[in-house]
């Protein structure tokens, strides 16, 4: 048994204590801001919403590109829009809004749909480089930054809740000498998260094997999951943002209470 891999169950949460110490004032439980969307869709944007309020969220705003402003009912949702560029995503020009956002945010969740444009992607590289702010990526807002992967995976304070396929490219972008393969047994996979993660200062969360593993500073949970659309809609990542903002310093116990089942 390695004694860096923890092993949760319905029956025996790895760590309980976070559940009892989450804030019960909601101007203590932090501020969250979304980003994403694009001028075709932001169905995963509005779900993270609801998924972060439900999950505990103080307030949440969400960043959205201004050309779906016609389509937004800004009485359900709070949001800012930024300008939009010719492809329908984030142009460079929404900066200043973007920047003025995270002020006002304790965390920010990238929950993907901005779309695969390059501007969109250099924009949120410059936001997330310049923030020392908790950032949490998901989904294809993952893909869209694969070319900064080399500097995301030296900021802190920085979670990926990644598929195996984008565990596999983040690996790559370092030259990490191991191949990440859907057919290696789990052992295998939570031995490279945990010398991984020993040399990279951030969180991920990968599902393999009917189990969600959790990964930072060497040391990795198991969560048995059964539903894995809740992890590729960004219901999971919703809910791990809330409890990594409500606890910055302990983003390993967060990430996995965040995960234990109900």
């Amino acid at each position: 048994m390695n004694d860096y891999w923890i092993k949760q169950t319905p029956e025996k949460p790895a760590f309980p204590d976070i559940e009892w110490q989450k804030p019960e004032q909601k101007a203590l439980r932090g501020k969250l801001l979304l980003i994403g969307g694009n001028k075709n869709g932001f169905a995963a944007v509005a779900q993270a919403y609801t998924d972060a309020l439900k999950s505990g969220a103080g307030e949440c705003r969400v960043l959205l590109p201004d050309a779906l402003k016609p389509v937004i009912d800004s009485q359900a949702i709070d949001c800012i829009f930024t300008p939009t560029n010719p492809s329908g995503g984030f142009s460079k020009d929404g900066l200043p809004a973007m920047q003025a956002g995270l002020q006002w945010a304790d965390a920010m969740l990238l929950i993907g749909d901005a779309g695969r444009n390059s501007e969109t992607a250099i924009l949120l590289e410059t936001l997330l480089t310049q923030s020392h702010k908790t950032a949490i990526l998901t989904r294809d807002a993952i893909d869209l930054l694969k070319a900064s992967f080399p500097q995301l995976l030296n900021r802190p304070q920085t979670t990926f809740v990644a598929t195996l396929a984008q565990l596999q490219k983040l690996f790559q972008s370092v030259y990490y000498p191991k191949t990440v393969l859907f057919s290696m047994q789990l052992t295998t996979l939570v031995e490279a998260l945990h010398k991984f993660t020993i040399t990279y200062p951030i969180t991920i969360v990968v599902f393999h094997q009917n189990q969600l593993l959790t990964a930072h500073n060497g040391q990795v949970s198991s969560t048995p999951w059964n539903n894995p659309l809740l992890i590729w809609r960004g219901s999971v990542a919703a809910k791990v943002a809330v409890y990594v903002m409500q606890h910055p310093n302990q983003p390993f116990e967060a990430v996995t209470d965040a995960l234990r089942p109900q």
